[in-house]
């Protein structure tokens, strides 16, 4: 247990800063207070990462303004696997755009979606997040624990948003993903597979709790939205 105290720590301090938010908009939203503070909290932390998602798609670009070379390189030393891997690490760290450019963003943002998935799918820190309600329901209600009063126009509205949101996602990745190698069995199910992988937050969504679902819908919202601006071809001459 101590070895998680930080994280605890972490998760009440964030606790506080929702409780806060929350205070603020009662005004406005009344009793979707807490509701509409998970919102901006998740719209905040997303801003927060953002500089690392812009990263991710820049190296994106840089790897695939190298694909010709790449082609070349592979052509040449086909027959001699330690050179190629030697010359592609030269190639790709001369345009600084080394194979960890696009894993590095996902890992730092790890530690910001652990802190949000603890936030709200626990009570941790005794913020009394999951008590709180909207529409009569508690945030912390899961699917299982009953489907009376609001419970299933609620989760339906949000289910039916990340299901349109995951075929949207998908039609995106359809659309953008290269064409299989001919002759590789393994990229051909790989580029068949990838684009199924945005529905599973759907699937997700059926056992977290009301808060977390919301949280889920707001960020996933988030992500097709920056990834829409950022993959248009005008903003590549800006990144």
């Amino acid at each position: 247990m101590y070895a998680f105290a930080p994280l605890s720590d972490v998760v009440g301090a964030a606790g506080t800063v929702l409780a806060g938010l929350a205070g603020l908009l009662e005004p406005l939203t009344g009793g979707a207070a807490t509701a509409a503070a998970i919102v901006v909290f998740t719209v905040a932390v997303r801003l927060l990462i953002s500089p690392l998602t812009v990263a991710q798609v820049r190296g994106e670009r840089r790897r695939a303004a190298l694909a010709p070379r790449v082609r070349e390189l592979q052509r040449r030393y086909a027959d001699e696997p330690a050179r190629l891997q030697a010359e592609l690490l030269v190639l790709y760290r001369s345009a600084g755009a080394g194979p960890l450019t696009g894993c590095l963003p996902l890992l730092l943002q790890a530690p910001f979606l652990l802190v949000a998935y603890r936030l709200f799918t626990t009570d941790e820190g005794g913020t009394g997040l999951l008590d709180e309600r909207l529409a009569g329901v508690p945030l912390g209600h899961q699917l299982g624990d009953g489907l009376g009063g609001a419970v299933v126009p609620l989760f339906g509205v949000l289910l039916v948003a990340l299901l349109v949101l995951a075929w949207w996602t998908s039609r995106r990745m359809r659309r953008g993903a290269p064409p299989a190698a001919a002759g590789t069995p393994g990229g051909e199910t790989l580029a068949r597979l990838l684009p199924l992988l945005p529905y599973t937050t759907v699937l997700v969504a059926l056992v977290l709790p009301l808060a977390a679902v919301i949280y889920l819908a707001t960020t996933t919202a988030w992500s097709g939205l920056e990834q829409a601006v950022l993959r248009r071809p005008s903003a590549g001459a800006r990144i």
